[in-house]
């Protein structure tokens, strides 16, 4: 076993190390200054049910399915956010990899392109509206 002396944080610590490769490598350490007790501070006003309760209804809604029959690919959030802009109307033809729609999730726009050429049958959001993970979009035929 060799000792030494480690001072982390400040705290000064005798530490026993064995060598590795020996029959059986342990640690152990033994402060040299005793830490005075870190005493928790004084409770603070935020209630702990309250940012539960406002993420339940977030979670609570499943994805919307599409109103009536609609036929086509359905393009979906990749991700929970805020829809700013739709750059297309329904009726419209799109190309593939053409912007159908800005998503704002954690303060970075992304642009949500067509998946494949078609036409927009059905748009299943609105700008200014927040969407979960998958729900629906946009439905292209």
């Amino acid at each position: 076993m060799k000792k030494f002396n480690v001072t982390v944080n400040g705290k000064s610590y005798a530490v026993e190390v064995e060598e590795v490769g020996s029959a059986q490598g342990s640690f152990t350490y033994t402060p040299v200054q005793p830490s005075p007790a870190v005493q928790a501070p004084a409770a603070s006003p935020q209630p702990a049910p309250a940012p539960q309760a406002a993420m339940a209804p977030k979670s609570a809604p499943a994805p919307k399915a599409p109103a009536g029959p609609v036929s086509g690919e359905l393009l979906t959030a990749p991700m929970p956010g805020t829809i700013l802009d739709i750059k297309v109307s329904e009726g419209q033809t799109v190309k593939a990899g053409e912007l159908i729609l800005i998503l704002e999730a954690m303060k970075m726009e992304n642009e949500i392109v067509s998946p494949k050429d078609g036409v927009v049958n059905k748009i299943h959001t609105s700008k200014s509206s927040t969407v979960s993970t998958g729900e629906p979009l946009v439905t292209i035929g």
